[in-house]
This record gives C-alpha cells, sequence and structure tokens, in this order.
C-alpha cells in the first residue's frame, strides 16, 4: 500500500502538482531524520542533511525507474548526497589544516592524507553504485548489517555477501598494483 501510495504522489509531482512533494516529505522526513542522524551524531547537521537530501530527491524524481521500492531510491539517494557532503567536508579539512600546518601536521602528513584519500576514492570507484553504498555505510558510519539492510530495503545476507565481495574485488585490485605504500598500509585490514 505504501508502494502505490508513493508512486500516486511521484506522479502527481511529476506531472507538476509540487504540492504532491509535500506528501512524500511527511512521509519520510522522520525515517530519513532518524538514519542520517546516525550518520552524523548532530542533530542539527542532521537536520540540515535532511533538508538538502529532499531537494536532491525532488531534482532526482524523473530519475526513479520503479525497479526497486521508492523508499529504498529515496534513502541511496539521500545516503549517497550525505557521502558526497562528507567527503567533500574531510578534504576541505585537509586542505584547511595543510594552510594552517597547525600542530602536529606536518605538510607531508597532511600530504600523505591526501594522497591515502585519493587512493581510497580510486579503490571505491571500483565498485558498483550499490556495493560503494553498502561499503560506506559499513565502515564510514559504522552501521550494522541489519541498519543497512533496512535502509536499503535488503536482505541482511545481501549486505553481508555484498560487502564481502567488494573487500574482495579491492584486495585483489590492491595486489595487483602491489609494492605501492597503499597496499602496505591496508593490506592487514
Amino acid at each position: 500500500m505504501e508502494q502505490q501510495d508513493d508512486i500516486y504522489f511521484l506522479e502527481q509531482v511529476l506531472a507538476g502538482n509540487k504540492q504532491a512533494f509535500a506528501f512524500i516529505i511527511n512521509r519520510y522526513k522522520n525515517r530519513l531524520y532518524a538514519v542520517v542522524l546516525r550518520m552524523v551524531k548532530n542533530p542539527e547537521d542532521a537536520k540540515d542533511l535532511v533538508q538538502e537530501c529532499f531537494i536532491k530527491v525532488y531534482q532526482q524524481l524523473g530519475k526513479y525507474d520503479r525497479k526497486g521500492s521508492f523508499s529504498s531510491w529515496l534513502y541511496r539517494v539521500s545516503v549517497n548526497h550525505c557521502m558526497d557532503t562528507f567527503r567533500k567536508k574531510k578534504l576541505e579539512t585537509v586542505e584547511f589544516l595543510d594552510e594552517k600546518e597547525s600542530g602536529s601536521l606536518t605538510p607531508e602528513i597532511v600530504y600523505l592524507q591526501k594522497e591515502k584519500y585519493k587512493h581510497l576514492e580510486k579503490l571505491l570507484a571500483i565498485l558498483s553504485k550499490e556495493d560503494r553504498l553498502v561499503v560506506l555505510l559499513k565502515y564510514t558510519n559504522d552501521l550494522s548489517y541489519e541498519e543497512i539492510g533496512e535502509m536499503l530495503d535488503i536482505p541482511v545476507q545481501t549486505v553481508a555477501n555484498k560487502i564481502h565481495r567488494a573487500k574482495k574485488k579491492m584486495r585483489e585490485n590492491m595486489e595487483r598494483k602491489e609494492g605501492g605504500y597503499f597496499h602496505e598500509m591496508y593490506q592487514n585490514r
């Protein structure tokens, strides 16, 4: 029933009835807030991100292909937006620290941090979008398999399989490029 309601209001929005999006917001705002709050741990940041997520979802409504449930798609778009935001903030923080050269962070350490992020981004890029999302939810947000499964509307065993395959694929990629400092830094993970 919920999926049918979502599709009805989605069709209304796509037909030009922008007020119909209020129904979608009201249905998902609390659940999305709970998900985002688990990711950021700060209520004010979570509120801001939820607003940004709904804007992003609205902008991308035409891309929803109806293959899965609307709620899973909404969470996927939202979590991807949050991850992009986190990634940008991490890089901005590293760049800011580089400019200040404050504390014990030497230019060499800041450079190595930037290189680590670049290599990690390359490793994540070899994964499918869905596998990348599952890995990021698990390792950057420390969510349980159950939480990830609930958020993405997939079985827990599927979450476990995706994480296992993704780790294997990243490990194999690192082994092919063996000899770099990145491999040595992460081979024990």
